[in-house]
């Protein structure tokens, strides 16, 4: 399944659009006070997109495991240190709201690190290509 985003700028107006094989959204996301990029960075979506991920992955890994969930909360963060260099000291936590039992939130949690796909692919440190339009 290919997954793709597009971000089009231009004067005052700023538009993102995400995209999962044939379905298409679009993604609220102002452009900066002087209209000249987007008010959200990307790390900013990074992270973002960790946390998004690892929350829709506990719901899925929970389902195949009969784990029932009330609720859950992700919350990822890195460092950035300076212009061109890649993040570093990334983390992310994650608590979960369910009437079963600690060790089998603990088992979840494992088995969802093990599976989540965008946390992998950093971790595989994929190679990223211009390509021309």
């Amino acid at each position: 399944m290919k997954i793709s985003a597009r971000v089009r700028n231009h004067g005052n107006g700023h538009e993102v659009q995400v995209c999962t094989g044939d379905t298409t959204q679009p993604l609220a996301i102002s452009a900066k006070v002087s209209g000249r990029g987007s008010s959200v960075n990307g790390g900013e979506l990074l992270m973002a997109a960790l946390a998004t991920c690892y929350c829709n992955d506990l719901y899925r890994e929970a389902q195949r495991l009969g784990i029932a969930i009330e609720a859950v909360e992700v919350e990822a963060a890195a460092e950035f240190i300076d212009r061109g260099l890649s993040a570093s000291n990334v983390t992310y936590r994650a608590r979960v709201q369910s009437p079963e039992p600690a060790d089998r939130i603990e088992q979840l949690l494992r088995e969802t690190d093990a599976v989540a796909e965008v946390h992998n692919t950093l971790r595989a440190q994929v190679p990223v290509q211009l390509v021309p339009w």
